[in-house]
């Protein structure tokens, strides 16, 4: 493990005074699946110029964990079909430890994790997201485009014999998947899986009218608690969700709810996209460019910390997600799978 630029004892503080400690960093912006509320079916991905190489998100990643940085969620696109992925993983996983991560953990659609999950396991990963927003085979396939939910499922079994805890991402579309929660909860709690509910967030331009998709998160919880005893609990991962246990089944539910109510004023996190675009707030355009940089063999590592320091004195205080139902066009124009999920 490397050690700590000596520097950062303070870490990095943005304006309003929150340490940021979380890094969410995409892959790839490709995906073997067309979610709908996440991609276009017909989706035009990057060239491979334009992504940075492996060697070039651990660099940057191992600036953030030299200035404090004791978390990084591996997302994509879908982070798994990068050819060579777990080359980065191993590294991420070297820096587990005093003085650099505390933990790294992947976000996925499960596709790939019935073949991968032992690999994870052994890198350091303890921890995946399975995005799974239903259980029906049939809805699944809609919702996905392409997708099987048999797989998915294989995957997440996988990763569970593995010894990797699995927390289901599950994200509420209105009359798609809004009843099926309740038999979601009653899955999770028998297999010994945390569920996750988010609302759909306005990025991207999806083909279609996204505020026919917005679930209320609100609604969502009070329809929960007519079968559930919801209990508040002060649990958290590092990340946005507020979560509840469910006393039935012992296991926890987390909300998400950037549209009903935002999470903004305990934002610990920034993004970093497989362009080397770091996005200080997921709901605005304001970003910091990292690969021009990490290609310039005249910046040393001194630089590079430089530049992240400057980018997190522009954090905003807070995002402006809206559903607009008058223009119907999304607040943020880029798409969930460029800036990682």
């Amino acid at each position: 493990m490397r050690d700590r630029d000596p520097t950062a004892a303070a870490g990095l503080v943005d304006p309003f005074g929150r340490a940021i400690t979380y890094l969410r960093v995409s892959v790839t912006d490709r995906c073997d699946l067309r979610c709908v509320y996440c991609m276009a079916e017909d989706m035009t991905f990057l060239p491979k110029k334009d992504i940075l190489t492996l060697e070039e998100l651990d660099r940057l990643c191992g600036a953030f964990v030299a200035l404090g940085t004791d978390k990084i969620r591996l997302t994509g696109g879908e982070p798994l079909v990068r050819k060579g992925v777990m080359t980065l993983v191993r590294s991420l996983g070297a820096r587990i430890g005093p003085g650099g991560l505390r933990e790294l953990t992947v976000t996925t659609n499960g596709t790939q994790l019935a073949r991968m999950a032992g690999d994870l396991h052994a890198a350091g990963v303890r921890r995946v997201n399975v995005s799974m927003d239903t259980l029906d085979p049939a809805v699944f396939a809609a919702v996905t485009r392409w997708g099987k939910l048999e797989q998915t499922l294989d995957g997440v079994f996988a990763a569970k014999a593995a010894g990797l805890a699995v927390k289901i991402n599950a994200v509420a579309l209105k009359g798609v998947n809004e009843n099926e929660f309740d038999r979601m909860v009653a899955w999770c709690g028998e297999h010994g899986f945390d569920l996750c509910l988010i609302e759909t967030m306005p990025m991207g331009d999806i083909t279609g009218d996204r505020t026919d998709q917005y679930l209320p998160l609100s609604l969502v919880r009070s329809r929960l608690r007519q079968t559930w005893t919801l209990e508040d609990t002060d649990y958290a991962t590092g990340g946005p969700a507020r979560y509840v246990t469910v006393k039935e089944t012992g296991r926890r539910i987390g909300f998400i709810t950037p549209m009903t109510h935002n999470f903004c004023e305990s934002c610990n996190r920034v993004r970093l996209t497989c362009t080397g675009t770091l996005f200080m707030c997921l709901g605005q355009d304001d970003a910091a460019e990292f690969r021009d940089l990490l290609r310039d063999p005249g910046v040393d590592e001194a630089a590079l910390a430089d530049a992240i320091r400057d980018a997190i004195t522009r954090k905003p205080k807070g995002h402006d997600f809206v559903i607009d139902r008058r223009h119907k066009r999304p607040a943020v124009a880029r798409h969930m799978s460029m800036t990682g999920g």
